[in-house]
């Protein structure tokens, strides 16, 4: 029973479930100014329940070479990095539709 998923009824090597939860969600990706003037890029609309974010912020720094974290269900960078997060996001399987840079 531990290899049908409880969601779809599919085998969990064919299920569905993960794709069709991202290809739902709007993704808004913005810069603020945090402590001392600097920039930190600020990505918003990703669901926690559906999506490891902390996997996701652990490669987005890796890739970026920035710092970050995880505040309010928002993943936090150091750094202005709309664009690249805009393509990276688009590699773990985002739309390039859903996601919208401020």
């Amino acid at each position: 029973m531990d290899d049908i998923c409880p969601v779809c009824g599919l085998p969990k090597d064919i299920c569905v479930c993960d794709k069709a939860v991202i290809e739902e969600q709007k993704i808004m990706i913005y810069t603020a100014e945090g402590r001392f003037r600097k920039k930190i890029s600020i990505i918003s609309g990703i669901d926690p329940k559906n999506v490891e974010i902390k996997k996701l912020l652990k490669k987005f720094k890796q890739t970026l070479a920035c710092g970050g974290t995880i505040k309010k269900k928002e993943l936090w960078l150091q750094g202005e990095h709309k664009e690249k997060l805009k393509e990276l996001l688009m590699k773990e399987g985002f739309k390039k539709e859903q996601i919208e840079i401020k």
